[in-house]
């Protein structure tokens, strides 16, 4: 094979292929051996075709090839998060929570999103006792305590409670439904517990107002100014004693406010005024005699 001609040589040099490898001028035929001819002159003129036929090949896949993106694996779909999951279900409205049944506000209030509360992977608390009910007992906010045990009016506060609802011929097991208005637990910037806010407690009410209608309850016990005044439309901050010594109605329902048991356990000289309300509410619970 001949060396590489001037248009070939421009050719190759448009496409960047350099440098180039061109046969040395071959001396008179009678001046070398015939054997050394031979092998010189696929060496020289062989070596430019192979290295042109590879580096082509590679520049023409280069410019076929699409840019390669940075992002790695399959780009989501549209609908799916910047985590590649599927977003979450809009809370429910409260028109669909009033028709919920149990099994249904069970797991509303388990996957609820309708505040802030539900972030940092917080459990809401669920309420108990007997689904078919006499009372329905409401405290404000889900406590530490309560998170821990997964159980609202837990620990000493929740005793006590069970003690002055015996009082008044009741139990959690029989005939009391006890909740917390709040669900999950408000925490401060240091991981205890803190007040709930207005919104709060406003995102959280229609789940209390649909525990009542299904539990058939014929009177409402809060526990605390928080539950005491967010149910009755008041300042959350606002006393308790402005709302104690009435009954009061929730959906129609006959509503006594008392004091919180863990405040009684700190003020033992006010559980008189909590037997006065106990009392006030029995009266008025629907309950012959």
């Amino acid at each position: 094979m001949s060396g590489i001609d001037q248009r070939s040589t421009a050719f190759l040099r448009e496409m960047g292929i350099t440098p180039l490898w061109t046969a040395r001028v071959a001396p008179p035929a009678d001046a070398i051996p015939v054997e050394e001819a031979v092998i010189e002159t696929p060496a020289v003129a062989e070596a430019p075709a192979v290295v042109v036929d590879t580096a082509a090949a590679e520049r023409r896949r280069a410019l076929e090839t699409p840019p390669v993106s940075s992002h790695f694996g399959p780009r989501p779909a549209a609908t799916e998060s910047a985590w590649g999951e599927e977003p979450p279900a809009p809370p429910p409205t409260d028109e669909e929570i009033a028709n919920m049944d149990w099994p249904a506000l069970r797991a509303a209030i388990a996957s609820c999103t309708r505040c802030g509360l539900c972030k940092g992977g917080k459990k809401a608390v669920q309420g108990s006792g007997a689904q078919q009910a006499l009372w329905l007992v409401a405290a404000g906010a889900t406590t530490a305590s309560d998170e821990k045990e997964n159980h609202p009016l837990s620990g000493e506060p929740g005793k006590l409670l069970d003690n002055m609802l015996a009082a008044v011929d009741l139990s959690r097991d029989a005939n009391a439904y006890v909740t917390n208005l709040i669900k999950c637990r408000p925490t401060s910037a240091n991981g205890g517990d803190r007040a709930p806010s207005a919104e709060e407690a406003a995102a959280c009410r229609p789940y209390l107002e649909r525990e009542l209608a299904l539990t058939g309850a014929g009177m409402v016990l809060t526990l605390g100014q928080i539950a005491a005044n967010a149910l009755q439309g008041r300042p959350l901050q606002e006393p308790l004693a402005g709302a104690r010594g009435a009954v009061h109605a929730l959906n129609g329902v006959p509503l006594v406010a008392t004091l919180h048991p863990g405040e009684l356990l700190r003020r033992g000289a006010d559980k008189a005024l909590a037997w006065a309300d106990l009392c006030l509410a029995r009266a008025h619970d629907g309950r012959p005699g």
